[in-house]
């Protein structure tokens, strides 16, 4: 039963994301063709605001700043929660609408609902903050596309709020989805 649960609403989530992907898909373009100079100038754009443990290493730029909204799956396992995976959607920082630009899954993985680049990244370093999941410097290991997330290097998860494990006990193959919220700045090498 939960299986199938699980599976209505991943259907669902991805009906959703494509009717908004083929809504924004000039978005996206008009996005990917804005001048060089216009691109210069957002590299220009100050750091976000991470603690010393999560400083990103020089020679990085940062390219995108997105809100997101999700959740953090736990699973029963020897009777302990323990993380399965995360569920979230994107969007970018400075648009109202906040529409949906980038999905983040289990790996960890971000894919661009614009232009279907990808990149999965692994911990590199966390930052504890109290009831709420850590902020992480993520470090990229692997990357697809030639869009938005093409050749990412870091990525900061940051401003996190809500996603903690449940501290009750667990049985079985019990699973719980907890709510949370953070920022994800994204970087790419400085050319």
């Amino acid at each position: 039963m939960k299986l199938t649960k699980r599976l209505v609403l991943t259907t669902t989530a991805l009906a959703a994301v494509t009717a908004g992907t083929l809504l924004s898909a000039t978005v996206g373009q008009a996005a990917a063709s804005q001048p060089a100079s216009q691109s210069a100038s957002q590299s220009a754009r100050p750091a976000v605001d991470a603690p010393a443990a999560l400083k990103v290493p020089d020679g990085n730029r940062l390219t995108g700043v997105f809100g997101a909204e999700g959740v953090q799956t736990y699973t029963c396992t020897d009777g302990a929660w323990k993380l399965l995976e995360p569920a979230a959607t994107l969007w970018a920082k400075n648009d109202r609408s906040r529409r949906t630009v980038a999905l983040h899954s289990r790996g960890p993985v971000w894919v661009s609902t614009v232009d279907g680049s990808a990149v999965n990244a692994a911990a590199v370093a966390s930052s504890p903050k109290t009831g709420t999941i850590p902020e992480l410097l993520l470090q990229s290991t692997a990357t697809r596309g030639a869009g938005m997330f093409a050749d990412v290097s870091y990525i900061q998860r940051l401003n996190t709020r809500g996603g903690v494990a449940p501290t009750t006990a667990c049985s079985g193959t019990d699973q719980v989805s907890v709510p949370y919220s953070a920022t994800y700045a994204f970087y790419k090498p400085a050319k």
